[in-house]
């Protein structure tokens, strides 16, 4: 499958296992699956659920940070990709 670049990682809070994604591309909605890609870092996980602002979100669009719980440590610049 063919995977197209969303995002990136900006920050990443080891305590509670969230990402912070900048989407620069395309979208992320709740269900998708995505593939953090980076230095040490190669995983796919689906999106169960994003936030701005501690405000719950089903789509995120370009230019929006969201949260996103991971299920693995991510590192700032990772790029974020979803299948197409």
């Amino acid at each position: 499958m063919e995977e197209m670049q969303v995002g990136k990682v900006t920050h990443y809070f080891a305590k509670i296992g969230v990402a912070v994604i900048e989407v620069t591309g395309g979208s992320i909605k709740v269900g998708d699956e995505i593939h953090l890609k980076g230095h040490t870092t190669d995983f796919k996980q689906k999106v169960d659920s994003m936030q701005i602002e501690h405000e719950k979100l089903e789509i995120a669009e370009p230019g929006q940070s969201v949260g996103i719980k991971v299920e693995e440590p991510a590192r700032a610049n990772d790029l974020v990709y979803k299948e197409i």
